[in-house]
């Protein structure tokens, strides 16, 4: 496969996570506002961990979440992904 096709698969599977991440809170959000059954904070913490772009936009956009410290790590999942990201594109180029 050339190099492009694996950054472009890459992509698209960073994509994907995040916006089913983005989906799972908004949806956590909607059990707590009704009081029924919720995703654990062990699991959002673990989806954040794939997907943090999204769980980050979710925490903003919905407000979920945000008062809980242990979802201050969700920006430094995005930055490891930055890094991961950075570090593939780097491998790539030589």
């Amino acid at each position: 496969m050339a190099p492009e096709t694996y950054l472009t698969v890459f992509l698209i599977v960073l994509t994907a996570l995040n916006a089913f991440v983005f989906i799972l809170f908004a949806r956590d959000k909607n059990a707590a506002r009704k009081n029924v059954k919720r995703t654990s904070e062990r699991t959002l913490i673990f989806l954040a961990l794939l997907g943090p772009f999204g769980a980050y936009g979710a925490m903003k956009v919905f407000r979920h979440k945000t008062q809980k410290i242990k979802f201050f790590l969700i920006p430094l999942f995005a930055i490891l992904h930055i890094v991961i990201l950075m570090g593939f594109l780097v491998y790539q180029l030589e």
